[in-house]
């Protein structure tokens, strides 16, 4: 069991954030990465289709035989993962509750941002998990749905790049939040854009790091965890290998040499 990979799974590119974090704390980890580039964004996509996406996904990384899976997408985990956690034979571990526990842990003034997508924040995923943490957080919901296609398309540094995010986060300064969470794993490839908006005295609070805790102690806690041998990283796409190569060599600090094609079901 110890030998066999942790699956991860977006729906497209801003997963790599997590894995990347993931490679780096567990190194010796094997990792099978799903981007369903075919059906991104998720954002703007009903419970029901998300919910159809990764369940399609997940039984795809069982088949691989995986020990657990990681939901790397806030969408996912914010409509999805209650349905996921029923039908997988794996454990699932999802990207809101620990995002929301390190907000909970840095904030000063109480005052709390989420940017997520249009799904995301509807289904108030984020503010129950701080609400739940602590009753008395102000939370500011904020959906930035062109973050993700500007990630997508590799237009991170375009000039309309920066107008979209003033536009975005004018409500955010407006809350006096000191922490922000970027709810939405295409997002920390924003980071030092929404940082020059938000200004350096607000925390950014991205899940990459605290999900890559997450796994690490729950590997250790359940007697999962590699510790020896280099890991093997394997990716799939549902859509146009070569373009995913081509833009995620932007976000991985090596290039990934093969990307499957792997359709999901219709």
């Amino acid at each position: 069991m110890i030998k066999k990979a942790i699956g991860v799974f977006d729906s497209g590119l801003g997963g790599l954030t997590i894995l990347k974090a993931l490679r780096r704390a567990l190194p010796h980890e094997n990792l099978i990465y799903f981007g369903d580039s075919a059906n991104v964004p998720y954002g703007s996509k009903s419970k029901q289709a998300v919910t159809r996406f990764s369940l399609d996904i997940v039984r795809f990384l069982e088949s691989q035989g995986v020990k657990m899976i990681v939901v790397a997408c806030n969408t996912a985990s914010a409509l999805a993962l209650p349905t996921l956690r029923k039908q997988c034979r794996v454990p699932i571990i999802g990207v809101i509750e620990p995002g929301a526990r390190k907000a909970v842990a840095s904030t000063q003034n109480g005052r709390i941002a989420v940017l997520g997508t249009e799904g995301t924040v509807k289904s108030n995923a984020y503010a129950a998990a701080i609400l739940k943490c602590n009753p008395r957080i102000h939370i500011k919901q904020q959906a930035c749905p062109l973050f993700v296609p500007l990630v997508e398309e590799n237009w991170t540094k375009k000039p309309a790049a920066l107008l979209i995010a003033q536009d975005y986060l004018a409500s955010v300064r407006k809350h006096r939040a000191d922490t922000v969470i970027l709810g939405c794993t295409h997002y920390p490839v924003l980071k030092k854009m929404i940082a020059r908006v938000l200004g350096p005295e607000v925390t950014l609070v991205d899940s990459a790091q605290v999900v890559a805790q997450a796994v690490q102690n729950f590997l250790q806690k359940n007697h999962l965890q590699e510790t020896a041998g280099k890991g093997k990283l394997t990716v799939y796409a549902s859509d146009d290998p070569a373009r995913f190569k081509r833009l995620a060599a932007c976000l991985l600090a090596d290039k990934i040499t093969t990307v499957h094609l792997k359709k999901l079901n219709a």
